[in-house]
């Protein structure tokens, strides 16, 4: 469930892509040259569908969330454009149960009192269950020595002795959360607390407070997470008891994916996505409306120009993304195998209109950051990179780091790209100094913000990445090179069946 984007750095970052001194017409691996296209994706047209999007969540509550009327309208609108432009939308239905947070407290009421901060001491663990408990602390087999190699909580052995009624102290480490808050409950805890783990794991942080998930169905009793320090210390005291609390429940959501096709070979689709909800916290104009509408307008321009591909282009906008990426995780779950071989390649846009921006493509081939995509992601990034360097315009690598919904079809080994101009990350010096901006300022300031306005959208960098949108849907819509997923679907099928009428058009 993505939280934050967390977006790592590389010290490369902003040396791929530098400008060059000639910029000839960008055209697709194919010879087709994008410039009519890239002219008639523009944004004004593109900030009509936000302002639009805008009065959709004024006239809302102010979201245009999954669970919300905001999105309703939201769907309505995209379909209304891809009809009138002669496509055949499909509303594609999906269910999740989500966890919906109210709040939580943690406290030690002995020895010592203190009260420790929501989000910078401690988290709930998505998934928790409700409660509000105050009981004996007691630790559950911990290894706070040497190589903190840490099963606590794993086997119900652990729990022997355990107290009823007391909260279980679990050091992270070898099983899920969901197997060490189980076996607490088991053993008759009335809450957990898991602490990081203490060790040193590169490319992740098993020292401070960490997010995690307990996944469906909800716990039965309240789980948080907090740092190896808070943990070390609280288990280094006698007589610890503490105060546990945490208001949350889960929803069972009805949302929908809507997808339009071109004409041209189904055997190399080219999935061209964005999610269309926000957060419930505001109106999602950067995140995402500002990828909606830019999938958008390249889909009603392709229309209008008469361009008719080679390969079948798929417009997908996501529901569900806030949510945990539902939507698309759905769409990747109903291919059978032989269709994830059908998928060419699949292209994220989600946020590309940040005020404070950086131009980031992802990181294809794994040259800076080492994880690389499925094959095929490298020729996406250079797809892009040449893009770029064709319009003496400076990129930065940002990693496949599994936070948009490029994420479950890199997972079934479909090749994936995509832009990104930046969420709450704050801006470096170096990237300030390349691409504008100011520096140790969020590249968006609005992420997740009810200020997350039509104000809150960079145009300049908008028109930028859209035309780069637009010339690498076209690129890989007309190439006859074979790019193609892996043979590692199982699902139903159920991505093509026709568009069947629901509650929303009625």
């Amino acid at each position: 469930m993505r939280q934050t984007r967390n977006i790592q750095r590389a010290a490369i970052a902003a040396t791929i892509g530098l400008a060059v001194s000639f910029a000839p017409p960008a055209t697709a691996a194919t010879g087709t040259d994008s410039e009519a296209l890239r002219t008639a994706v523009s944004a004004p047209n593109i900030m009509t569908h936000l302002n639009a999007l805008q009065a959709i969540a004024d006239a809302n509550g102010g979201n245009r969330a999954a669970d919300s009327t905001g999105y309703e309208a939201s769907l309505l609108y995209i379909k209304g454009k891809l009809d009138a432009a002669g496509y055949t939308p499909v509303l594609q239905p999906f269910s999740y149960d989500r966890y919906d947070f109210t709040s939580a407290s943690l406290e030690r009421v002995a020895p010592d009192p203190e009260t420790y901060t929501y989000g910078t001491g401690f988290l709930d663990m998505s998934y928790s269950g409700a409660g509000d408990v105050t009981a004996p602390l007691t630790a559950v087999d911990l290894n706070l020595a040497g190589d903190h190699a840490s099963t606590s909580g794993c086997e119900a052995a652990d729990f022997a002795g355990f107290t009823p009624g007391n909260i279980a102290l679990i050091q992270r480490g070898t099983c899920t959360f969901r197997i060490k808050a189980d076996n607490a409950a088991a053993a008759g805890a009335s809450g957990a607390i898991i602490f990081n783990q203490g060790n040193v794991v590169p490319g992740d942080d098993r020292l401070g407070l960490f997010g995690g998930t307990l996944d469906l169905p909800q716990a039965s009793i309240p789980v948080v997470s907090t740092s190896y320090a808070t943990g070390a210390e609280l288990a280094a005291l006698s007589g610890v008891v503490m105060h546990l609390a945490v208001e949350a429940g889960v929803t069972t959501i009805e949302s929908f994916n809507i997808l339009a096709d071109t004409g041209g070979r189904a055997d190399r689709t080219v999935v061209v996505g964005a999610h269309l909800d926000s957060v419930a916290e505001g109106p999602g104009i950067n995140d995402n409306g500002s990828g909606s509408a830019a999938i958008l307008e390249t889909a009603l321009q392709l229309k209008a120009l008469g361009i008719e591909p080679t390969n079948r282009i798929r417009f997908a906008f996501w529901g569900g993304e806030e949510d945990g990426l539902i939507g698309s995780g759905h769409y990747v779950s109903q291919l059978t195998t032989r269709q994830v071989k059908e998928h060419a390649v699949n292209l994220n846009f989600d946020m590309v209109g940040s005020p404070n921006f950086v131009r980031y493509v992802y990181d294809g081939d794994g040259s800076a950051f080492g994880e690389k995509g499925p094959n095929g992601s490298a020729l996406v990034e250079k797809v892009f990179l040449d893009y770029f360097k064709s319009q003496n315009l400076p990129v930065a690598p940002t990693a496949f780091d599994g936070r948009s919904d490029y994420f479950g079809f890199i997972s079934t080994g479909i090749p994936a790209g995509g832009l990104f101009t930046g969420a709450e990350d704050l801006k470096t010096p170096e990237e300030a100094a390349i691409f504008g901006g100011e520096a140790g300022a969020p590249l968006d300031p609005c992420y997740h913000a009810a200020c997350d306005t039509i104000a809150n959208v960079n145009v300049d960098v908008l028109e930028e990445m859209a035309d780069a949108i637009a010339h690498t849907t076209l690129t890989f819509g007309m190439t006859t090179s074979a790019v193609n997923g892996s043979a590692k679907g199982n699902g139903s099928g159920n991505v093509d069946l026709e568009y069947k009428a629901n509650k929303l058009l009625k």
